[in-house]
């Protein structure tokens, strides 16, 4: 009885679920939705169904895999030990290019809520001095910086669904269908324009289902928890930056550093509009403070199983992964100065595409893996088919996104994925040592 006293329900996890999907990504989204216009609409449509597709799977994933490491181990039942290893390289690479595109979005709220004109080598420095700043932070463990993380975030959950719940108010229909498609861009190339940019805003629906342990019946809440809470993500998303379109005049949106800022300085007052931009400051920093010692344990966590460097594996006495921190905020570091662009809108746009592409290809190889993962498990063949079409719906919208997401994107993600299986054969060639060292085959 007391077990199931401490078990999570599924109304709680359709919450939690919610609230970790949702924070940062989503702040600079109305500013690169407005570059296509409110025809965007219909890439949130798209991207709600894909999402959720994904978010099935992913659901199904984690109830039957008995592997650890998460889409990791999902990709090991299909793909063994080199999918293991890709699932889990092209996810870090992921997460260390998208806290750099965080990084800049509070940078951009701040420079918009102090008056601050940055020019583009001032906003590579002032990311970079965000990035470090968070990392140095997080030198003293994760048992404050979590906390952190979990009040901060929301600074922005509650402006975002507080737009979404009284913006009604302020909307002028006039205004949203002036800004339908600007450019006059061609349909599918419209529809297409801004699916990346929606995809960045549910990445991390994967974890979604990482507390199914601690989780009533986790068989049939896990996912409707999943589902319900993807949904409702998607909902709030597609509200309230589309509301903000009937808001604010599409060029002034297109140009601002601080869209949900600038909506509320003119539903109401500037001095509201900057107590949102200081709130968003603070979610940003926050999210980042928490994303920057998850994705040391992350590498970590590979390096532990023989993945990566053993430096990543090195904690101090209050279990940081220090000296993978400071590695990984040196990577970041570079890469900020590698995507110096004329507006901080451009270098955010191209480090999103970045982190979408390499994000989407554990997500596509554990759509591949379910069906095997279900046949390993002895899953029945009906109760399987289900979840195997889902995850191919899934998967073919994970191979839309990815082309949609542009050829700079693709060409740079491939690269970086393609450096992968060169690491992956210097891993093989370690591993292979020492199994061959241990248990010597005789010759025949």
């Amino acid at each position: 009885m007391s077990k199931s006293k401490n078990k999570i329900g599924v109304v709680q996890l359709t919450i939690l679920t919610i609230v970790n999907m949702m924070g940062s990504g989503i702040i600079m989204l109305p500013t690169q939705l407005a570059q296509v216009g409110t025809i965007s609409i219909l890439s949130w449509l798209v991207t709600a169904v894909g999402s959720t597709c994904l978010a099935y799977a992913f659901a199904k994933c984690g109830m039957f895999s008995k592997k650890s490491g998460g889409m990791g181990g999902y990709a090991e039942y299909a793909f063994g030990r080199s999918g293991n290893f890709m699932a889990n390289y092209t996810y870090s690479v992921s997460l260390v290019i998208a806290n750099v595109a965080i990084a800049i979005s509070a940078v951009g709220y701040a420079a918009v809520l102090f008056d601050v004109h940055l020019s583009p080598l001032m906003t590579c420095f002032a990311t970079i001095g965000v990035l470090w700043l968070t990392t140095v932070a997080n030198f003293g463990g994760a048992h404050i910086t979590g906390r952190v993380s979990a009040v901060t975030v929301w600074g922005i959950i509650l402006p975002v669904v507080g737009l979404s719940i009284i913006g009604w108010f302020w909307f002028d229909p006039t205004l949203y269908v002036e800004a339908w498609n600007p450019h006059d861009m061609p349909f599918f190339s419209a529809l297409g324009g801004s699916i990346a940019m929606t995809l960045w805003a549910f990445l991390g629906l994967e974890s979604a289902c990482a507390n199914s342990d601690a989780v009533e019946n986790p068989e049939k809440n896990v996912p409707i928890a999943v589902m319900g809470g993807t949904i409702g993500a998607a909902v709030i998303y597609i509200i309230s930056t589309n509301v903000i379109a009937g808001i604010v005049p599409n060029a002034d949106l297109a140009h601002s550093n601080a869209p949900f800022g600038l909506a509320f300085a003119q539903m109401f007052s500037p001095f509201v509009g900057k107590v949102v931009m200081a709130l968003a400051v603070i979610a940003c920093t926050g999210s980042l403070l928490g994303w920057q010692f998850t994705i040391a344990q992350v590498f970590k966590s590979s390096a532990d199983e023989g993945y990566f460097p053993k430096v990543f594996s090195k904690v101090t006495k209050a279990d940081a992964p220090v000296i993978g921190m400071i590695i990984l905020t040196v990577v970041q570091t570079l890469l900020a100065l590698m995507t110096i662009s004329p507006s901080l809108n451009k270098q955010f746009q191209a480090l999103v595409m970045l982190a979408v592409v390499t994000n989407l290809i554990p997500y596509i190889l554990s759509m591949g893996a379910l069906a095997v993962i279900q046949k390993t498990e002895n899953v029945p063949v009906a109760k399987a088919r289900v979840a195997n079409v889902i995850a191919m719906l899934g998967a073919a919208y994970s191979f839309y996104a990815l082309y949609s997401s542009g050829q700079v994107a693709v060409e740079y993600g491939s690269i970086a994925t393609f450096f992968g299986w060169i690491l992956f054969g210097m891993v093989a060639c370690r591993t292979s040592k020492k199994i061959s060292g241990e248990n010597p085959q005789p010759r025949t």
